[in-house]
């Protein structure tokens, strides 16, 4: 689950990392009040969307216009970046040429930068510790680093048991050429960073740029923060943060009845039951020259509702010309898959190709419960069958 900036430091502030001062606003006259709270001469209005490159983005109706943050010098220059924003989409590298619809924004104190870094903390599960990244190439995305510069990405992984000791943020304080009084600071930054990691059960949290003060403080000029979604039960709290409005209408749908649900960009809808099985029907899919337009795993102990709720999401996604269900029935059982096909496919009325594979428990009556459906569903013996045949069919149907 991720959450908006402002949300993200107040989080952090409480565990003790350092932020600038800055107030939400839903409206340009909110946007003024903020900046007048603030010491000012210099107040930075930032859009509140999930999503980064919000300041080399821009608004779909300005395209030549400026980005999502903007430096203002007083509360006017303020509450008009604000209507410049506010309900207009911004469209940014991470949004897609759809974008986003910029309902809030920050309004921020301005900071003296000397310096910009890069900062995270992530957990490496091919080591099983967490990780503490960080880079001088500060305000840069990490993977363009990575790809141009590795050499200047330096790795700290924590082992979980024994915690975070002084020495791991002196290496990297030294790493990034910090001097005696900035190293104080970074250090107090990083073990503050670490704790609120491991106490909001966080997937990652991300401070790019994390700046050096003319006065040699530390402070987080940016905070994204992602939450493991399997750790949210122990946060009830946390999830009164989540904001629906920036999710993928057909991913909340799916949360609610506990599928694993992400859109994708191809044609061919899948409806799986193990995340393996799920991501080898993509790759033959792909193989045979089509592309899927959604991971979907139904898990082991999917319902006939569940099934159904499934079958609708997919097909709520107007791009999908087909659709392939591939089961291993071991938990599951291919009659229950079987049931909930033929249920939501006569509720929505289908009109898409449908391919279906199924191996397992119960296969054989799973297997009669379609065939006696009456519709028109096309059988598959094996993996790479249903994968050509649903090819074949959306083609057809072209």
């Amino acid at each position: 689950m991720n959450i908006h900036e402002y949300q993200a430091k107040e989080l952090l502030k409480s565990y003790g990392v350092a932020v600038l001062d800055g107030y939400v606003a839903w409206s340009a006259e909110e946007a003024a009040q903020a900046a007048a709270k603030l010491p000012g001469p210099v107040y930075v209005v930032k859009s509140q969307i999930h999503a980064g490159g919000r300041g080399a983005g821009h608004f779909k109706e300005d395209p030549q216009g400026k980005g999502g943050v903007r430096l203002t010098r007083s509360a006017d220059e303020a509450a008009a970046a604000a209507g410049a924003m506010l309900g207009h989409t911004l469209i940014t590298k991470q949004t897609g040429p759809a974008g986003r619809m910029v309902r809030r924004v920050y309004v921020e104190a301005g900071c003296d930068i000397k310096r910009e870094l890069y900062l995270s903390l992530l957990v490496d599960r091919s080591v099983s510790e967490v990780v503490i990244m960080a880079s001088t190439e500060g305000g840069m995305e990490i993977e363009e680093v990575a790809e141009h510069h590795p050499e200047k990405i330096i790795r700290v992984a924590i082992d979980p048991a024994a915690g975070i000791s002084g020495f791991h943020a002196r290496k990297l304080a030294f790493a990034l050429g910090l001097d005696a009084a900035q190293q104080k600071s970074f250090s107090k930054f990083v073990n503050a960073m670490y704790k609120a990691f491991i106490a909001l059960d966080c997937a990652i949290v991300e401070i790019n740029p994390l700046v050096v003060t003319g006065a040699g403080d530390v402070v987080a000029l940016d905070a994204k923060v992602s939450f493991d979604d399997n750790a949210l039960y122990r946060h009830p709290d946390l999830e009164k943060l989540r904001d629906e409005s920036e999710e993928d209408p057909k991913e909340l749908e799916a949360t609610k009845h506990s599928l694993n649900y992400v859109a994708l960009e191809g044609s061919i809808g899948c409806m799986v039951n193990g995340a393996g099985l799920a991501m080898a029907t993509m790759d033959i899919i792909k193989l045979y020259g089509a592309a899927p337009a959604n991971f979907l795993d139904v898990g082991g102990g999917a319902t006939k509702e569940r099934v159904t709720a499934a079958f609708k999401i997919i097909l709520s996604d107007a791009n999908v010309e087909g659709i392939l269900v591939n089961i291993f029935g071991g938990i599951m059982r291919c009659d229950v898959i079987a049931e909930g096909v033929v249920a939501a496919a006569r509720e929505v009325s289908l009109s898409v190709p449908l391919v279906v594979r199924l191996e397992g428990t119960n296969v054989q009556l799973g297997k009669d419960i379609l065939s006696k459906s009456g519709l028109p569903i096309i059988a598959a013996d094996n993996l790479a069958d249903a994968a050509q045949k649903i090819v074949a069919a959306v083609k057809e149907a072209a």
